[in-house]
């Protein structure tokens, strides 16, 4: 994909400190905000009875970086306990299944590109992350995604093989990487992407789409928020249509469309989720010179589900802000663990790249021992074989139906939270949230 967002780095960012911020928080979309986030001086008795302190915990005997509670652990719940249950729900779920992806990826000049693959996903080990952590040895595969790409034309028929690892401190592959060409009518093997770097002219990173490990990461809880929303439609696309297993294709309203979807039972009065807010630091050990230095996830308080997530490098300022739209999408798993991400959105804020993810058509699908073999190899996808297509109506016509950028929540945990945004990038902020929709060119200039 293309991009003109690199044109701004020569441009360089001004950098706003508090000055900026107090600013930008006086703008209705920031003002209307009530105070919904507590620290973790302000929890109330039933969030301290459920929440366990405790930094030094036991470990496990076979796998000391494992807490020796065994997963998915009982309430009260320590701060790494909490990474641990969040990192259950990857992008792409931990159990076999099949779906459309469709994605795109939008710059701040109004550039857009999209695509549409049908993905399969097969799975060595039993759903779940518990088959991760003790089921299966280090250095070992455990799933295999073919995604098979319908969309745009010229793309039709290239695949992708992604065949990812079990790893830890000592086996560091993290992925096998293939790729098939048609006019080429050849398989390549590619090196691994580097984990922490974007994919060329998008917003999210290799990690974004595997997952990380928990045990990567130092935990600590900060405090609690309430979350309303997390994808936003513009006020240009009432409607969208899903592709939904058993029903077919249906058009739904926007604003009907909640964060965890209808079977969620735990929505507040008001429509929020409870979250627990707690940061990931990377550990150097295992982690050298990554350069996502921290994480800040909202976990809703039952199933720790990542409903945001933000990045801070190593100064400590915001590089991007992912949130999502999830649904429980495999009611065979326990509850609380057959949710699976939806939607997904990428919002690159140094460069102003936002991408979106929609996983349609999501079913759960047991492929046959014969199956697993043959069509989750390299060699297979040689046959250009499109083994069950699956349809989506989720492509957006026009840039001004695109996702808008996530909200900043500008005033909520200031001494752990450093945001700065370039003075252009505020009033293209700010132009979206007066229009109702993203908006481009001298439209966003301030007076326009």
């Amino acid at each position: 994909m293309n991009s003109d967002a690199g044109s701004r780095r020569g441009r360089g960012f001004e950098w706003c400190c508090a000055g900026l911020l107090l600013a930008a928080l006086s703008c209705p979309w920031a003002r209307a905000e009530e105070p919904t986030w507590r620290t973790l001086d302000q929890l109330s008795p039933a969030e301290r009875t459920a929440f366990d302190p405790a930094t030094d915990t036991p470990r496990d005997a076979k796998l000391p970086y494992v807490p020796a509670e065994a997963y998915p652990f009982q309430a009260p719940y320590t701060a790494e306990e909490m990474g641990y249950r969040a990192a259950e729900f990857t992008h792409i779920g931990r159990w076999p299944h099949s779906l459309i992806d469709v994605f795109g990826v939008i710059t701040g000049s109004g550039y857009i590109n999209q695509g549409a693959g049908v993905s399969y996903v097969w799975q060595s080990t039993p759903p779940g992350l518990a088959s991760y952590i003790y089921d299966l040895p280090a250095g070992q595969d455990y799933s295999r995604w073919l995604f098979f790409f319908t969309f745009p034309p010229q793309s039709e028929a290239e695949q992708q093989l992604w065949i990812p690892y079990r790893t830890d401190a000592t086996h560091r592959t993290k992925m096998d990487f293939f790729i098939y060409s048609p006019e080429l009518r050849r398989v390549r093997r590619q090196p691994q992407p580097r984990r922490d770097q974007r994919f060329p002219d998008n917003a999210q990173t290799f990690d974004d789409v595997v997952g990380r490990d928990p045990w990567e990461f130092a935990w600590q809880l900060e405090g609690t928020d309430v979350v309303h929303q997390t994808i936003r439609f513009p006020d240009t696309r009432p409607t969208v249509t899903f592709n939904v297993a058993g029903k077919g294709f249906v058009e739904i309203p926007t604003g009907a469309i909640k964060p965890l979807g209808d079977d969620y039972p735990f929505y507040r009065p008001d429509g929020g989720i409870d979250c627990w807010v707690v940061k990931a630091t990377t550990r150097e050990d295992l982690l050298p010179d990554y350069n996502e230095k921290t994480l800040v996830y909202w976990l809703d308080k039952h199933y720790f589900y990542p409903v945001r997530m933000e990045k801070y490098n190593a100064k400590g300022e915001l590089i991007m802000i992912e949130v999502r739209n999830a649904k429980r999408e495999n009611t065979a798993l326990p509850d609380g663990f057959g949710y699976a991400a939806l939607m997904s959105l990428y919002w690159d804020v140094e460069h102003d790249i936002m991408s979106y993810s929609v996983h349609d058509g999501v079913r759960p699908h047991p492929w046959t021992v014969q199956e697993a073999g043959m069509i989750f190899t390299p060699e297979f996808m040689r046959r250009q074989w499109l083994v069950e297509p699956i349809k989506s109506q989720m492509l957006i016509d026009d840039p001004t139906q695109y996702y808008l950028r996530p909200q900043l929540y500008a005033g909520r945990f200031p001494e752990l939270r450093k945001i700065a945004l370039s003075t252009d990038l505020m009033e293209r902020v700010q132009a979206q949230e007066a229009a109702g929709h993203l908006v481009f060119g001298a439209a966003a200039e301030p007076g326009k």
